[in-house]
């Protein structure tokens, strides 16, 4: 893994984008500190086939009912 700073990434990205390609992790940081990371993109194996989970998944009727005020509290609605 490498770091390098935003100054150096925006000099040497097209350097950057050929060791990512190859593999290598990339951390673009700014002060010293990481804020951003570049990675491979990596291919799926298979295409995506929409409906793969049509008729094995079930959601209740109550699916999208409110919560129950004690439950709602707890994640801070009406904040």
């Amino acid at each position: 893994m490498k770091t390098v700073n935003i100054h150096e990434a925006k000099t040497h990205l097209s350097r950057l984008i050929e060791d990512v390609s190859a593999g290598e992790e990339v951390i673009i940081a700014r002060n010293g500190k990481p804020v951003a990371r570049l990675l491979p993109v990596i291919a799926r194996s298979r295409p995506r086939r929409p409906g793969q989970w049509r008729g094995k998944v079930c959601l209740g009727a109550d699916f999208d009912a409110p919560l129950p005020p004690a439950l709602a509290t707890a994640f801070g609605a009406g904040e």
